[in-house]
């Protein structure tokens, strides 16, 4: 019987006329093709040129003769950065920043979003209100320098993963995605005996992978490449993250690395020319090494959380 349903499964393939793709079609697809390829070249070539910087020797970045390739490959720069304590202790306060402030921006966020999402809330239009306010209107930049030094937070972490704790954006869009989610789910639950805490925890975030794992990428990436509120915040250079590092360096304001350099027996010139490139590299090897896990649930996160407004 089941070889009778397989013959006549083939005979009904082989009789469906096959769809015939246009010229046009064809020429479409390869124009496209060759569209996003040279559009991803594109955007890769700052890339690759800062690496191949951060291997080539400093006359030929000063000459201007490394594009693709390094030109006399050398990996005394990154021996020297290996070296830098300030480096790597600044590394690790990025890391740490990111890790709390992502936390607490995600249990916020979702908290948050999710009593928004119920519309029976008495004050709901309000809450929604207050936090679309925000996105037109600040204090400025002096009251909210005033603001975290009068809630004696100036130096310390909290400066940096408080301010920014909550993305209104993120918080529209998370807010939509429950929304979405059907109510019968919840009302099942509640007539087995869950609370509000229980359905939350036990019902709607684990349905919400998608645009959960979306906003942690938001958040993480916006962290990490954060300088100007350790800029404004913080005095202390042990406290300082990798990328107000960096911007120390861009500014020619740190002299640290050409020390480290100096202690690992290469000469200052040698990594004055490619310091910077080095430090861009070993900043954005985390986010790019995150990336591709987090990426699959990107367009499916954002796309689902804004069916609805």
């Amino acid at each position: 019987m089941t070889e009778i349903k397989a013959d006549d499964a083939a005979m009904t393939a082989r009789r469906r006329p096959r769809r015939l793709e246009s010229r046009g079609s064809r020429v479409f697809g390869a124009c496209n093709a060759v569209f996003l390829v040279l559009l991803c070249l594109l955007m890769l070539y700052p890339f690759i040129t800062v690496l191949a910087q951060s291997f080539s020797a400093a006359e030929a970045i000063k000459a201007g003769q490394v594009s693709f390739w390094p030109v006399g490959f050398n990996i005394d720069t990154y021996t020297a950065v290996a070296k830098n304590e300030q480096f790597w202790r600044n590394y690790g306060n990025t890391v740490l920043y990111t890790v709390v402030g992502t936390a607490i921006a995600m249990t916020l966020t979702t908290t948050y979003a999710y009593v928004l999402s119920k519309k029976h809330l008495k004050g709901r239009k309000a809450l929604i209100g207050i936090a679309v306010f925000t996105m037109f209107f600040n204090g400025g930049l002096v009251p909210n320098y005033v603001l975290i030094s009068g809630l004696g937070m100036k130096n310390t972490m909290w400066a940096i993963v408080l301010p920014g704790a909550i993305s209104v954006f993120n918080l529209l869009v998370m807010k939509s995605f429950f929304e979405s989610l059907p109510t019968e789910l919840e009302e099942a639950a509640q007539i087995d005996g869950l609370g509000w805490y229980g359905i939350f925890g036990r019902i709607v975030l684990p349905l919400s992978k998608a645009v959960i794992a979306t906003m942690v990428l938001f958040y993480s990436v916006a962290f990490w490449n954060d300088w100007f509120a350790a800029f404004l915040y913080l005095d202390k250079s042990e406290l300082f993250p990798v990328t107000l590092f960096l911007r120390n360096l861009i500014a020619g304001a740190s002299t640290s690395a050409s020390e480290g350099a100096a202690a690992a027996g290469t000469t200052t010139a040698s990594v004055s020319a490619n310091i910077q490139a080095v430090t861009m590299i070993l900043t954005v090897i985390p986010i790019l090494c995150i990336y591709p896990f987090v990426q699959r649930y990107f367009v499916s996160g954002v796309m689902l959380g804004s069916v609805k407004g």
